[in-house]
């Protein structure tokens, strides 16, 4: 999820935050996430992490200590670890061996080795440090730790980090491909209170003030994904039963004295998975838990332990979107991830898809084309939403510097499209193919992978067996929309493609005279179309199956409130 989800027009306006909380830190202003590899990231790989965390909600204060595993696939000498300055180390070791020739300044961690270490050789690193973390001032879009309270009175923490990145809450490489294939996250808290995380929980422990949580992740996962969730929890407990032939854990951790409405969206779980695994697939963290958490801030998608916090409100569509969005992000950011978030589009229109689609699933075309409709209100279309080369988390997010909410509603409408040119068959296999590089997933036959647009271009192309390279050039690469022009004389009606891309460009067109509906395939030079009359009313894509630009819908969103 990310700030640009609220613009779409079908998810309610909710701003999540920690009333109160006025943050004294100050975010390190050279803090982004992703963007071109950092030379001494070009040629590491994270072999595992394991973190701990002492969490003192009354300081608001972290006591940490990370290792990292890292080997290299070419001779290095010179390292660079990721890690806000609102943090003071107070150890670092190499090895084992505890050295002071390091530097921390403007988020980053800098050490060079006496003898460079041989391609193939790996490095231990381990980080020592307590502070004050910074506070995210309006989170999830804006983030940080979340330190709030419960009606009652009790602790209640969080954290959600895609915006700024992992770095805010423990050492890292911030960048996408940096998913350690373990990672342990140990987590001390106050006695009474409980701590979720992602993956299985190896164990429990107690000691004189204090309690201990062991998660442990056997699949890597995206860096910003790693969550901590504090507070006073009651869990929610089942076993789904897979239509592949296994079965999984399904926990629900949600705030003592909300039992009842924990169990109302607990149902859903099943119904949810029951959706995703027949329409893409097999949910890919099986092997772990399908895990949610109740969080004060609105939602985040913390692989196999996803936060929740609208508050259980009731669902236009007769379901809750936003642990169904969440959800998605199982496979579309977590099972497959971007290689860089200039395709970040492969996490949230695909998404955002996912809701329309469910709609669909329950309750026939009525409420898919509904959705469709809201969430192409607010459409910007002011940069590519793919502009192939690196970009950071802010150039991609921020309205100014690129997309922005296009990633979402753009990229929803872009499939859209996209299923009714190729159909559902091609459309959901090339999906399949992008999600778990293989068009027949079964539980143990894939595992996650890294993919950008071209990957996913390529899985329609082989899936088709055409080139569709020139629909991505117009959609994905091109910030202006096709514009179908249609001219009348007489009983002819002329009709062609106005575009903003040299490459060609051909959609069927359907146009609809009275009860009848013809298909026209119409590219940039135009064609003719018979009218019965001179006076014949006609509809021009009257299922509305293409993006295309449409003036009255520009008009109406920009007297929206943003």
């Amino acid at each position: 999820m990310k700030k640009a989800l609220l613009a779409t027009a079908f998810v309610p306006l909710i701003v999540g935050g920690c009333a109160g909380v006025e943050p004294k830190d100050t975010l390190t202003e050279t803090l982004e996430t992703g963007g071109a590899l950092k030379p001494e990231h070009q040629h590491i790989n994270l072999e595992k992490a394991h973190l701990f965390f002492d969490i003192n909600p009354e300081k608001r204060e972290v006591k940490g200590k990370t290792e990292l595993v890292l080997s290299v696939t070419e001779r290095q000498s010179d390292f660079l670890i990721d890690f806000d300055n609102n943090y003071q180390i107070s150890a670092l070791s190499i090895n084992s061996l505890k050295t002071n020739d390091y530097t921390h300044e403007l988020g980053e961690i800098r050490f060079s080795l006496e003898q460079p270490i041989a391609a193939g050789d790996k490095l231990r690193v381990t980080i020592e440090y307590k502070g004050q973390p910074h506070v995210a001032i309006n989170p999830p879009w804006d983030g940080g730790y979340v330190w709030d309270e419960t009606e009652n009175g009790k602790p209640w923490i969080a954290t959600a980090v895609q915006g700024e990145g992992c770095d805010l809450i423990w050492p890292c490489i911030d960048h996408p491909t940096f998913e350690a294939k373990q990672t342990d996250i140990v987590i001390r808290v106050p006695k009474g209170l409980v701590a979720a995380s992602n993956g299985k929980l190896i164990e429990s422990s107690e000691g004189e003030g204090w309690s201990q949580y062991h998660w442990r992740s056997e699949q890597p996962q995206n860096n910003y994904g790693i969550a901590l969730n504090v507070g006073p929890y009651e869990v929610l407990k089942d076993t789904y039963q897979s239509r592949y032939g296994h079965e999984y854990p399904l926990v629900f951790y949600y705030l003592e004295g909300k039992k009842a409405e924990a169990e109302k969206l607990f149902n859903e779980f099943s119904e949810q998975l029951d959706f995703y695994e027949d329409v893409i697939g097999p949910y890919p963290f099986y092997a772990e838990k399908m895990g949610v958490v109740e969080t004060p801030h609105l939602g985040m998608e913390h692989q196999t332990i996803n936060a929740y916090g609208q508050e259980y409100k009731a669902g236009k569509y007769n379901f809750d979107w936003l642990l169904h969005h969440e959800l998605a992000h199982e496979w579309f950011g977590n099972q497959v991830t971007n290689t860089d978030w200039d395709h970040m589009w492969l996490h949230e229109g695909f998404g955002a898809y996912m809701q329309p689609l469910y709609g669909q699933y329950l309750h026939g075309d009525f409420a898919y084309h509904s959705m469709m409709y809201d969430s192409r209100i607010g459409i910007r279309n002011e940069h590519p939403v793919v502009s192939n080369k690196p970009m950071s988390e802010d150039d991609v997010y921020k309205a100014d510097r690129g997309p922005g909410s296009d990633i979402y509603q753009k990229g929803a409408w872009i499939l859209h499209t996209l299923r009714n040119l190729i159909g559902d068959d091609d459309f959901f296999a090339a999906t399949r193919k992008l999600v778990y590089q293989t068009t027949d997933p079964k539980p143990g036959n894939f595992e996650p992978h890294f993919a950008d647009s071209q990957d996913f271009i390529d899985a329609v192309n082989e899936q088709t067996g055409e080139d569709f390279t020139w629909f991505f050039e117009h959609y994905l690469y091109t910030a202006k929309l096709p514009e179908l022009v249609a001219e009348q004389e007489g009983n002819k009606l002329s009709l062609h493609w106005q575009t903003f891309n040299e490459a060609a460009f051909k959609l069927p067109v359907e146009v609809q005279v009275g009860d009848t509906i013809s298909t026209v395939v119409v590219g940039k030079t135009p064609v003719q179309v018979a009218l019965p009359t001179t006076d014949a009313h006609y509809v021009l894509d009257p299922l509305h199956k293409i993006l295309k630009q449409e003036d009255y819908l520009d008009a109406y969103a920009k007297e929206q409130p943003q």
